[in-house]
C-alpha cells in the first residue's frame, strides 16, 4: 500500500503525463499566484523570519520578499521568449534542411532548500521550475520551524495543488525523499549532505544541481588609495560579512586578505563601521539576526574557545547564550592551521590573514578548496585579469559584495566543492529543461550517382565538405550519399 508520500510524487507524476503544466498560461498563473502570496502575506513573512533567526523587516525585504517580487516579475516578463523554439543554424552540408532547439519540462523536481534564508531558497529555484513547466515537491527546512510551517500551509492556498507541494519534517522525511526517483533534484546547504544527495541521486541517474558553500575570501587592494575609497571598502565589506543573517549564508565574506603594513588602518575602518551600523554593546545590538540554533552557537562558540585563535581577537568576541547573538568578531592572522581557517565559518566571524605583498592572495585561495565567491577590492587592472586567470570560483565581484546575488542576469552558483549547477533568472529556467535538438529534412532532391562509385574520389569530397561547409552544395549537386 503506497505511503501518503508516494501517493503525492503519484499525483505530482500524473499531472505532470496530462500535461497541464506545459502551457503557457498555466505557468503565468502559478507565477501570478506566487507573487500574489508574498504581497499578500508579508507581515506573516517578517514575523516567521524573526521568529526564526532574528531578521529585521529590513533584512528580511533586502534578502528575502524583494528578492522573490524581482525574481517572479523578471521571469513573467520573459517566459513567453524563453518557452519559444531558438532557431540553431544547419550546414550546407545537409541543405535543404532547418533545426531549433525546444526547452522542455523534466518532469517532477525535488527541491530541498535550507534554513538561512528559508523563503529565496525555497521559492526562488520554484519560480524558474514552474516557469520550465515541471510538477515540484518542494522540501523546507525543519531548522527554520515557523518559516516552514508557514510554506506548508500557505502555498497550497495560492498555487495548484496537483503540481505543486511542500512537504514538512526533518531529515528522516529527506532520507525517504532521496529513495525515490525523480527527474531533477535541487539541494542547497552543506557540502557533507550534498555528498548525500548525489549518491542518492546516482543511483536513477537523476540529474542534480548543488548550491553548497564554501570560504569565500575578500581580497583589499584599495585602502592606499583615497580616504573615501577606504571607507566604501570597509562599509561593503561590513555589509558582506554580517548584513547577510549575519554571517550565515554561502555568499557571505569569510575571511579578508590584506597586506601586512595596511592591516591596522582596515581593522580601524571595520571597528568605526560595525559600531555605526550595529551598535557597540552585545546587549543593544541592532539590524543583526541571531544564530539559528544552540548547535550552530556552540560550534561558533568552539572555534573562538581555540587558545591560539582567542588570542587573535582584536574586536568582539562577546555571546549571549540565552539569545543566541555573538557580537561581530575580528580576528587578526589566526592560525591557518586552526579550524576557523580550515572550515567555513558561516557566522559573524572575521579573520584578517595579513600577507607580505596582495598578489600573494592568488597562491593562498587557490591552496584551497574553490570558493563560491571571490571578493576583490582593487582598482589595478592587471590584478583584475590575474584574479580571473589563475582563480576558479563560482562568482568574481570586484570592489563590492552580494550584489552579485540580485543580478538577474547572472549566473549563480558554484564550482567544484563549492557545488555546480546555476540559477537565476533565465538560468534557473535553463536549469530545469531539457534542450531537445530538432531537425527537419525534406525528402528531394535525392539524386543517385550517375558514374562509377570511386571511394578514393568521394572520400577525397567527403573531407572536403567537413573542412569546408560549402562543399556540401557540390556534394548534393554530384550525387553523394551520406552512407
Amino acid at each position: 500500500m503506497l505511503s501518503s508520500m508516494e501517493k503525492s510524487i503519484a499525483e505530482l507524476r500524473e499531472t505532470f503525463k496530462n500535461g497541464g503544466t506545459k502551457s503557457i498560461s498555466w505557468r503565468k498563473s502559478q507565477l501570478k499566484a506566487l507573487l500574489q502570496l508574498i504581497n499578500q502575506n508579508e507581515d506573516s513573512i517578517f514575523k516567521a523570519l524573526d521568529q526564526d533567526l532574528g531578521k529585521s523587516p529590513v533584512e528580511s525585504y533586502r534578502d528575502e520578499v524583494g528578492v522573490l517580487k524581482k525574481s517572479v516579475t523578471y521571469t513573467l516578463s520573459c517566459l513567453e521568449k524563453w518557452v519559444a523554439p531558438k532557431k540553431a543554424e544547419v550546414p550546407l552540408l545537409f541543405f535543404p534542411a532547418k533545426a531549433e532547439v525546444m526547452p522542455q519540462p523534466l518532469g517532477v523536481v525535488l527541491i530541498f532548500s535550507s534554513w538561512n534564508f528559508p523563503f529565496t531558497l525555497a521559492l526562488d529555484p520554484l519560480i524558474g521550475a514552474i516557469s520550465a513547466g515541471n510538477t515540484v515537491l518542494l522540501k523546507p527546512s525543519d531548522l527554520a520551524p515557523a518559516c516552514m510551517s508557514f510554506l506548508v500551509e500557505t502555498i497550497p492556498k495560492y498555487l495548484d495543488n496537483k503540481a505543486v507541494k511542500v512537504l514538512a519534517g526533518g531529515a528522516d522525511i529527506g532520507e525517504r525523499l532521496l529513495q525515490l526517483k525523480w527527474d531533477k533534484i535541487f539541494f542547497t546547504g552543506s557540502p557533507r549532505v550534498g555528498r548525500l544527495v548525489m549518491a542518492a541521486a546516482a543511483k536513477h541517474l537523476t540529474p542534480v544541481t548543488l548550491e553548497l558553500g564554501g570560504k569565500s575570501p575578500a581580497i583589499v587592494d584599495t585602502l592606499s588609495t583615497t580616504p573615501s575609497k577606504a571607507k566604501v571598502t570597509a562599509k561593503r565589506i561590513v555589509g558582506g560579512k554580517w548584513g547577510p543573517c549575519t554571517g550565515q549564508a554561502c555568499i557571505a565574506i569569510d575571511y579578508v586578505l590584506v597586506e601586512e603594513k595596511l592591516a591596522s588602518t582596515l581593522i580601524e575602518l571595520l571597528k568605526k563601521t560595525i559600531k555605526r551600523f550595529y551598535g557597540e554593546n552585545i546587549k543593544s545590538l541592532k539590524n543583526i539576526s541571531r544564530i539559528v540554533n544552540k548547535h550552530q552557537f556552540q560550534r561558533l562558540v568552539n572555534l573562538l574557545k581555540d587558545p591560539n585563535v582567542a588570542d587573535s581577537i582584536v574586536y568582539g568576541g562577546s555571546v549571549d547564550e540565552e539569545k543566541l547573538v555573538i557580537e561581530p568578531t575580528i580576528l587578526l592572522d589566526p592560525p591557518l592551521d586552526s579550524e576557523i581557517m580550515s572550515e567555513e565559518i558561516f557566522g559573524p566571524l572575521l579573520p584578517i590573514i595579513t600577507l607580505k605583498n596582495i598578489e600573494e592572495s592568488i597562491d593562498f585561495i587557490n591552496s584551497k578548496s574553490n570558493p563560491l565567491v571571490i571578493y576583490a577590492f582593487t582598482e589595478d587592472d592587471t590584478f583584475k585579469k590575474r584574479i580571473l586567470s589563475e582563480t576558479s570560483s563560482g562568482t568574481v565581484t570586484f570592489n563590492d559584495s552580494m550584489v552579485q546575488f540580485l543580478c538577474d542576469s547572472l549566473p549563480f552558483g558554484g564550482v567544484g566543492q563549492s557545488g555546480f549547477g546555476r540559477y537565476h533568472g533565465k538560468y534557473s529556467f535553463d536549469t530545469f529543461s531539457h534542450e531537445k535538438s530538432i531537425m527537419h529534412r525534406g525528402f528531394y532532391p535525392e539524386i543517385e550517382p550517375r558514374y562509377p562509385p570511386w571511394t578514393d574520389f568521394k572520400l577525397l569530397f567527403l573531407k572536403l565538405a567537413y573542412q569546408f561547409d560549402y562543399f556540401g552544395l557540390i556534394l548534393l549537386l554530384l550525387g553523394f550519399k551520406r552512407s
